[in-house]
């Protein structure tokens, strides 16, 4: 449904009206499955109910909606919704939100994403209204942290709360503590000291899941304590592109209790370093976590990484080795370098090809089919392509000649080594 173009945009009853019209529903639909249409019996409490079902989750994103409309309208559709999408509409004023929010009983999701809320004065009676919203959207609505900490307050279930694209720099503090709270989503915004995720800690301390993605944080500036005392039950943590160039800041991790899952891309420390270096040394640096950037660390993965660990250090001077060196050498030894293996295949061999009485020396390229290997050997051996039958013969093997039979089958897939033979039999016409 395309908004509309008059300035003031359209209340919430009359979208909610044309959306889910029977005129817009012509076929019955079973029960939980969208709008039903049911036969009117009697006289309507409303100009559409007994008439129309609005489904559990509604959708009414994108529509001009910028106030309530009438509140019995409200009450007597909404009743049994729980999920409310009110995304990229016109709502400006906290009053409107609460009307609408108010009239339904059991509203569990809110989204209110995209809706122009910068410089508002929120009322706590109005936020009162919220407190049955287990999960609230406000993603790029430009809402005040103070309006944020009121909604807070004033939702005793709160569990989940978005608030990206905001351009959060510095948060106030404040007494109150949210203890519902478990996932804070609040990427894309504009946080570089750590001091305002402390914050986080100490106002929701039940936090289980912080996403900070595409902030640029620089550090992570406190002791061991501080992040136990604050952060007690965090259990995964994004920190994609933010600003951490130390791997003192990566070691700090270790010092959430409870923490397994852990998104590090797109930081300055990993530039310099190839993707398998990235993960192996992460791994090995954080030895409680079992979520990696998404995937799963097995313990043979984890073995392997450590070791990498500490063999990466090998030549660092003692006064640069990290802490996590001297663990992981207690629990390995001291390793020593790996040999180095080249297992890139062989590109040229030197065989000998026989045929009748002849015998030449030949250097072949590997790399080239059957088909190719005949049209060379046309001028050693003066026969044509079709004229000729060719079989290998490895010299360390018991078992005879192999007819190299398939003309698109690489050289080296026979595993062709130097001294080796190639057999060329005439055919006979």
């Amino acid at each position: 449904m395309q908004p509309p173009e008059d300035g003031d945009g359209r209340s919430f009853v009359e979208v909610m009206s044309e959306k889910y019209s029977p005129e817009n529903f012509p076929c019955r639909r079973a029960p939980g499955m969208g709008v039903v249409v049911v036969p009117i019996t009697g006289p309507q409490g409303s100009p559409m109910k007994d008439r129309l079902n609005l489904p559990r989750l509604l959708v009414l994103n994108s529509c001009g909606i910028s106030r309530a409309g009438e509140q019995a309208e409200i009450a007597a559709f909404c009743s049994h919704v729980m999920e409310l999408d009110l995304s990229h509409n016109k709502l400006q004023d906290w009053h409107e939100i609460s009307k609408i929010v108010s009239n339904i009983p059991n509203l569990e999701f809110l989204n209110l994403s995209s809706n122009p809320l910068a410089g508002l004065t929120l009322e706590p009676r109005c936020a009162e209204a919220f407190s049955r919203v287990r999960c609230l959207v406000l993603n790029n609505t430009q809402v005040s942290w103070d309006n944020v900490l009121l909604l807070t307050q004033e939702i005793p279930e709160l569990e989940e709360l978005f608030l990206c694209l905001n351009e959060y720099s510095s948060l106030s503090t404040s007494s109150a503590v949210c203890p519902s709270l478990r996932l804070l989503h609040i990427t894309d915004n504009s946080l570089q000291d750590w001091a305002e995720v402390r914050k986080f800690g100490s106002t929701f301390p039940s936090l289980e899941s912080l996403v900070m993605a595409n902030n640029n944080l620089a550090s992570i500036q406190d002791s061991k304590d501080i992040l136990q005392r604050l952060f007690p039950n965090l259990r995964n943590i994004n920190l994609h592109n933010s600003g951490l160039n130390r791997w003192e800041d990566i070691e700090k991790l270790n010092f959430f209790p409870k923490l397994v899952e852990v998104r590090l891309q797109g930081i300055p420390l990993l530039q310099t370093y190839t993707n398998a270096e990235r993960r192996s040394l992460m791994i090995a640096q954080l030895p409680a976590i079992s979520m990696l950037n998404g995937s799963v660390v097995t313990d043979s993965e984890r073995e392997d990484a450590e070791r990498f660990f500490i063999r990466y250090h090998l030549d660092y001077p003692e006064e640069e080795l990290p802490y996590r060196y001297h663990s992981l050498v207690t629990k390995y030894g001291k390793l020593e370098p790996l040999a180095e293996v080249d297992l890139r295949p062989r590109c040229r061999a030197q065989v000998e090809v026989h045929c009748e009485e002849k015998v030449e020396q030949l250097n072949i390229r590997l790399d080239q089919t059957v088909a190719e290997l005949r049209k060379q050997l046309t001028t050693v051996v003066q026969l044509s392509t079709n004229s000729m039958r060719l079989y290998y013969i490895n010299k360390d093997s018991a078992f005879g000649p192999e007819e190299m039979k398939y003309n698109t089958r690489a050289l080296h897939s026979y595993s062709i080594q130097d001294g080796d033979e190639i057999l060329v039999v005439p055919k006979i016409k």
